[in-house]
């Protein structure tokens, strides 16, 4: 389906009542349910599911086979990988239904993060803005700001820059080779990262 608006493969399925900004493209076999709202120049690739009351800010790319179920909140710019999972219940059982308003917990994926291909977001955190998750990782609990996370149960590893440049931690400013920007470390003398207070992470 071609509009003046956005863009939708004819394999792609958009629901009555659901919103999609300008300049939006949904890819094959894609699923938007009623009640969704997506906004402008974002991208869901190839069997993207987005379930009734997902709210999905600007310029997100979903990529191929990911699910948004709902709770689940996606700011501007952020990044899903393929094979992204999300979920929403914390104890789920099929024979005894959850399916209020209160069963479902809020997943947060706030301005500029990114999720890593595989990568399983267990339901009520906050992945906080420019975090980067690794490829794999499972991610139980909330991630600071530009922490960089891995692993089964992911842990921070280190710190990325905005433009997702690796920081170098073993200084008091962090400088992006990249792009220039620098960060000062919250944390005193130099404290390893995977140590560090979830609380604490970069400022700018």
């Amino acid at each position: 389906m071609n509009t003046s608006e956005y863009w939708v493969h004819e394999s792609a399925y958009i629901d009555e009542g659901a919103s999609i900004g300008a300049g939006t493209k949904v890819w094959h076999f894609s699923h938007v349910m009623n009640g969704s709202t997506i906004g402008e120049r974002c991208s869901l690739g190839q069997n993207v599911f987005v379930a009734r009351g997902v709210h999905i800010g600007s310029n997100v790319k979903i990529q191929n086979n990911v699910s948004v179920y709902e709770g689940v909140v996606l700011e501007d710019d952020v990044f899903c990988g393929p094979s992204v999972v999300f979920t929403n219940v914390k104890t789920p059982r099929s024979a005894f239904p959850r399916n209020t308003a209160e069963d479902y917990k809020v997943t947060r994926v706030k301005n500029g993060a990114s999720l890593g291909a595989n990568s399983t977001i267990v339901c009520g955190v906050t992945i906080h803005e420019h975090a980067l998750v690794a490829a794999g990782a499972v991610v139980t609990k909330d991630v600071p700001k530009h922490a960089i996370v891995a692993g089964v149960p992911a842990v921070i590893i280190g710190f990325a820059c905005e433009c997702g440049e690796v920081l170098d931690i073993s200084k008091v400013v962090l400088h992006c080779q990249v792009c220039q920007r620098e960060y000062e470390q919250m944390a005193q003398n130099g404290v390893n990262p995977i140590e560090i207070d979830s609380d604490l992470g970069l400022t700018i």
